[in-house]
């Protein structure tokens, strides 16, 4: 049984007959990438990927709580570090799949500069962030307005959602005029999708490396061993570019 798991592992296909499910909980940044990463792993595997978008540090929670997860891809990569010390992660199997970048976003054309002006005008009555106790891109949004010296500023401006998935839906909905979030929420093929946009500096906010982990409940899974090593693959990695993110 154990070489059957390292040869699926390392070719990623497997026969039918031993195809499998495998359990991802998923950074909300990182959720439609992930989507169409899995397709692919499908159709190449015959193994099927349930995903589990959430906030990191909510997601942690879960995973602490015994939640049935095989494969963690964070938005961070302090969360998976403590759950492998932890003892909840398999040593060795952690890596940064993508740098995530923060956006100024706005859902209507022509409302955010190519420089991030608007921030500073304050023409709006609200800048959606997720929550910067449990999401990485809150804390860098919290970050970036700190270095520009507008945070104290734009307090009273700020609506959080739980994740940065809720964020951005404040902005999609018209409920914010403008949020930051993550690029590869608005950004696909290279393009910006709509609305309007400024790409904030990585010079305003630490780097966001964004860490996969293989949990302790996927350690001899064949289906979540392959899907990690199909994640390192040209496949995967033209579409973790394509949405905007660093490698």
């Amino acid at each position: 049984m154990r070489s059957i798991v390292v040869l699926c592992a390392v070719f990623g296909v497997c026969s039918p007959a031993w195809a499998d499910e495998v359990a991802v909980a998923v950074a909300a940044n990182f959720s439609a990438p992930m989507r169409q990463i899995a397709d692919e792993f499908e159709r190449a595997s015959g193994h099927h990927v349930r995903l589990s978008p959430g906030a990191t540090g909510a997601l942690y929670a879960q995973i602490k709580n015994g939640a049935p997860f095989d494969l963690l891809l964070a938005a961070d990569d302090e969360t998976p570090a403590r759950l492998e010390r932890e003892g909840n992660a398999v040593a060795a199997t952690r890596y940064t799949y993508a740098i995530g970048k923060l956006v100024l976003w706005s859902a209507k054309p022509g409302v955010v500069d190519d420089k991030g002006g608007v921030l500073r005008q304050g023409n709006f009555e609200r800048l959606a962030i997720a929550n910067p106790k449990t999401a990485p891109y809150g804390e860098a949004a919290v970050e970036a307005l700190t270095r520009l010296g507008l945070y104290a500023g734009l307090q009273a401006k700020l609506v959080q959602g739980n994740s940065i998935a809720q964020a951005y839906q404040f902005v999609a909905s018209g409920n914010a005029e403008l949020g930051l979030l993550a690029l590869s929420q608005v950004w696909k093929d290279g393009a910006l999708v709509s609305g309007s946009a400024w790409i904030v500096p990585e010079s305003l906010y630490a780097p966001i490396r964004q860490d996969a982990v293989l949990l302790a409940r996927g350690a001899d899974k064949a289906a979540a061993l392959a899907l990690l090593q199909f994640l390192k693959g040209d496949k995967a990695r033209a579409v973790i570019r394509a949405y905007g993110y660093g490698l």
